[in-house]
């Protein structure tokens, strides 16, 4: 009888095995699908390396670095090239670069934001007249497009929040929590009012703390390999440390060994169980457990995607592109909601004489045939940067309900799933659903969920 399961393949349920072994441990990981890793997918297509999910993740949270050095990957770590971040927002039909100083949706310099075409004169005002809001002591919970319309306007959420959120999130920023999402600005909001000033502030504070000036390094890290290096690396160092049963968990009891996991072909006993998998597959699981529980776990939404690759010959798209690429704002969207210049974001992806566009599309598009969407974001790419050519090679992946979202009362919801999960000895709660949905996110709760042991 195994001591610790394991419910679910992705990344969170790979960390949870990693920690358990590291800490002398023997788990059993239950995934349905043949291939693990989840969402974390890397091909290689004609000398391209094609990522179908999350290409990089964010340097700022240390998680995912933490645990590639404990694989011996950090030689492998490299990063996004940001002396060439230059992001557009598709504005009138056409690419407009964003303004130098800002900190997602937050203007921190003057001159860029006077400039540029982006923004009328009255954001532009309201933008300048933000540095002088007050201090908020207890502001109430509101969107995220609440939260920016309050400070810099209704143009801020379309050509800014929107676009930038729905690249991270898939989500709408009318319906984001901003108390979950943007934690940071609510907190700078309760300091010092103005969003513009407590940014400015805290890149004061980063820089008094920085050695010698020394830069922060770049915004986006990731693997040479791809992104399902990371996953493949933990596979490969964890054969004798850990058993794989590819079945589906169908529910979760008491038992005298402490839980009794139903499968699709068998009950497996264990007295520790790391539930790994979606909210909404959580919550069915957990049912017989606990009712309330189960309610909770199901109001979590989750949102789908699509990510559709489109190699070229490296003339074809010669003068077409530059920067890392560009957003399109919901106001403007037909059916991309981003692109991204694979070449100029990161190096050992493409070759010379290749090019690869990658194409974010919502979770309208999660059910339209291949050759239609292919059709479709073609048409696009002739409007908005006349690119004419054919691709050399398409690679379509769709992810179903795969991207949690995080609405109004998202932070109460979660510390109650959280409470109410204590009350059961050896049940652990991971994954995309409490505290964040990037990659570094979800390996830091794997490693708080082990820790908790």
């Amino acid at each position: 009888m195994p001591s610790h399961v394991v419910i679910g393949g992705g990344i969170t349920g790979l960390a949870a095995c990693w920690y358990l072994a590291k800490a002398g441990h023997r788990p059993l990981l239950i995934e349905k699908e043949k291939r693990l890793g989840g969402v974390i997918r890397t091909d290689q297509v004609e000398g391209c390396l094609v990522e179908g999910g999350p290409d990089s993740f964010l340097a700022a949270k240390p998680a995912a670095m933490d645990l590639i050095r404990e694989l011996g990957l950090e030689s492998d770590v490299i990063g996004s090239n940001d002396h060439q971040r230059v992001t557009c927002i598709v504005k009138d039909g056409k690419l407009v670069p964003m303004p130098d100083g800002l900190m997602m949706m937050v203007p921190t310099q003057i001159l860029p934001m006077v400039k540029s075409p982006l923004f009328s004169w009255g954001t532009k005002i309201k933008m300048g007249l933000e540095y002088f809001r007050g201090p908020v002591a207890n502001p109430p919970e509101r969107t995220v497009a609440q939260l920016v319309r309050e400070h810099y306007g209704q143009e801020a959420v379309d050509y800014l929040a929107e676009p930038l959120l729905a690249g991270v999130y898939g989500g709408d920023p009318e319906e984001l929590s901003a108390d979950a999402v943007l934690e940071m600005f609510v907190s700078m909001e309760k300091k010092y009012g103005s969003l513009t000033k407590g940014t400015l502030a805290m890149r004061a504070e980063r820089a008094r703390q920085s050695p010698n000036g020394a830069a922060a390094g770049p915004l986006f890290r990731t693997l040479k390999g791809g992104m399902e290096q990371l996953t493949q690396a933990i596979l490969c160092q964890l054969p004798d440390k850990m058993d794989r049963s590819q079945d589906e968990a169908l529910a979760i009891r008491k038992s005298n060994f402490g839980y009794e996991i139903e499968t699709r072909r068998e009950k497996i006993y264990a007295g520790n169980v790391f539930v790994c998998c979606p909210a909404t597959a959580a919550s069915t699981l957990v049912r017989p457990i606990d009712e309330k529980l189960a309610e909770l776990l199901s109001g979590v939404r989750y949102n789908s995607s699509v990510t559709l690759a489109l190699g070229f010959d490296q003339a074809d798209v010669e003068g077409k592109i530059t920067g890392f690429g560009f957003l399109v704002p919901k106001v403007e969207r037909k059916r991309m909601a981003a692109c991204t210049y694979v070449k100029t974001k990161f190096d050992h992806r493409v070759p010379p004489a290749k090019a690869v566009l990658r194409c974010f599309l919502g979770k309208t598009a999660v059910e339209i045939p291949e050759a239609d969407l292919i059709r479709d974001v073609l048409a696009e790419l002739k409007d908005l940067i006349g690119l004419t050519a054919l691709p050399v090679f398409t690679r379509v992946s769709r992810w179903h309900g795969a991207m949690a979202q995080y609405g109004l009362g998202h932070r109460a919801r979660v510390a109650e799933i959280r409470q109410l999960a204590a009350a059961h000895q050896g049940l652990h709660l991971a994954g995309n659903a409490y505290d964040g949905i990037g990659i570094p996110d979800c390996i830091r709760g794997a490693k708080a969920a082990v820790a908790a042991l």
